[in-house]
């Protein structure tokens, strides 16, 4: 497979400071050999450049960054709408408002196709604030939303080509969601499958049925794996670390079922703070879960028919 590496190094959407050296940072610790490793062809496109940022506000006064994280999201629409048509792309971020940009973008080709788009979105956060509700102000907490098309953003962030259908949107790992977000994905048909809910079935059922939808339906995959879905004892490069979250196995299972699957097209590696890791350690176990996703086994199973 053709797989092209983009960063996306933005930081303007978190609360602190040192995503911009996540693309560094996975490039550092040899993602592009292990995928070479594994037979695939590697081009690494360097790091795009955000748009020109615009004079903008919100009424809103706890919004930040706006004009910057609007400059971003136009810029990786356009990329990721371009770099779709062949091959598989991975961004390497940068903070999660980066995938406000990637996924409408990849949406947007999905549907020139014909093609029905899902998201698995790994993440301890919902991220399903408008610019209206937000009150920490920070963006990252804003692409779900965004991308379903929920109102709150008009006059602000780019008109949508194709939103994502929220039933086509499926979360693993949440553990950190406030009451209106909590309403919202209730109201809007997203499916969430908490911390305790991967507990009680296994993160190994809960994919199964996600996975077999998507094979059902001839659908294109986009994994949006957020570092803080992660538990913060194996993965500490994160500025928004909340205890309880996936374990080392849980985490390459889930990667080992995807790649099972053969449907993951595109790919996001978001949160990755480089100032806050140990000796690498963070980047290291990324580059792990991606190398399990791209085919990286034990031993070999057959690819599996899901929904027959």
């Amino acid at each position: 497979m053709l797989c092209k590496l983009i960063g996306a190094p933005v930081q303007e959407g978190a609360g602190r400071m040192g995503c911009d050296m996540g693309p560094s940072a996975l490039r550092t610790a040899g993602l592009g050999p292990a995928l070479q490793e594994l037979d695939h062809v590697v081009i690494d496109l360097g790091n795009i450049q955000p748009a020109k940022p615009r004079e903008m506000t919100h009424p809103n006064e706890a919004v930040k960054q706006l004009p910057e994280i609007v400059a971003w999201i136009e810029a990786l629409q356009e990329v990721a709408y371009r770099e779709s048509l062949d091959g598989m792309p991975i961004f390497m971020g940068g903070d999660h408002a980066m995938a406000a940009g990637t996924i409408p973008g990849l949406a947007k080709r999905a549907a020139q196709r014909g093609r029905p788009f899902f998201v698995l979105w790994l993440d301890a956060h919902s991220d399903f604030h408008t610019l209206e509700t937000t009150q920490s102000g920070n963006l990252h907490g804003t692409p779900v939303a965004y991308f379903i098309g929920r109102s709150g953003f008009e006059g602000h962030f780019p008109v949508l080509d194709a939103p994502v259908a929220p039933s086509n949107v499926c979360m693993l790992g949440i553990r950190s969601i406030d009451s209106a977000e909590r309403i919202a994905l209730r109201a809007d048909g997203v499916t969430v499958h908490d911390m305790r809910t991967i507990d009680e079935h296994g993160v190994g059922a809960l994919l199964s049925k996600f996975l077999a939808r998507v094979q059902a339906e001839n659908g294109l995959l986009h994994v949006s794996l957020d570092v803080d879905f992660l538990d913060p004892e194996i993965a500490p490069a994160v500025g928004t670390t909340v205890p309880g979250g996936a374990s080392f196995r849980e985490a390459h299972l889930i990667m080992e079922m995807l790649h099972d699957s053969g449907l993951v097209t595109s790919l996001d590696l978001a949160e990755l703070n480089p100032f806050l890791d140990v000796r690498g350690r963070t980047a290291t176990l990324l580059v792990d879960l991606v190398a399990s996703l791209m085919g990286r086994s034990i031993m070999d199973r057959p690819t599996r028919s899901y929904g027959k």
